[in-house]
């Protein structure tokens, strides 16, 4: 998230799932995107529940949330910082629950169709072929 991200988006958020969630996976974005990096300081919990229009006991909570998956630590009286690797851990994390998501349902469902390894990569590089844009024999889609 970016606190100067455009009116249409201050507070927009998914009523579907808990904002505390969404509050961490914006900051979460933000570190993945360059927005915040390694060691920088975040917005405190105050800008993000304003920005978001939220209370800032759920924006606290978001922030909490990565301090204790050691995304973020505090520097007592001035605020919220980037760890060192923290990059790197939501990287692993988000790439292993896409496997136990993802790839492991896909999996699966493949075998209890009776797809082979080499037909399931097959049908994902034809997928993502379509997904691009790109002419296939396979697929015979256009750009």
């Amino acid at each position: 998230m970016n606190l100067t991200t455009s009116a249409a988006e201050v507070g927009a958020v998914d009523e579907s799932r808990p904002i505390f969630l969404q509050v961490a996976e914006r900051i979460e974005e933000g570190i993945l995107d360059g927005t915040y990096a390694e060691e920088a300081q975040v917005p405190s919990t105050n800008e993000f529940a304003a920005f978001l229009r939220i209370n800032p006991a759920t924006a606290g909570k978001g922030i909490n949330r990565l301090v204790d998956q050691d995304i973020l630590y505090k520097k007592r009286g001035i605020g919220m910082f980037v760890r060192t690797g923290a990059r790197a851990r939501i990287i692993d994390a988000r790439r292993q629950a896409f496997a136990d998501e993802y790839i492991e349902p896909l999996v699966r469902e493949a075998a209890y169709l009776g797809l082979g390894r080499d037909e399931l990569i097959s049908m994902i590089n034809a997928a993502g072929t379509v997904r691009t844009g790109q002419t296939t024999a396979t697929t015979g889609a256009n750009s």
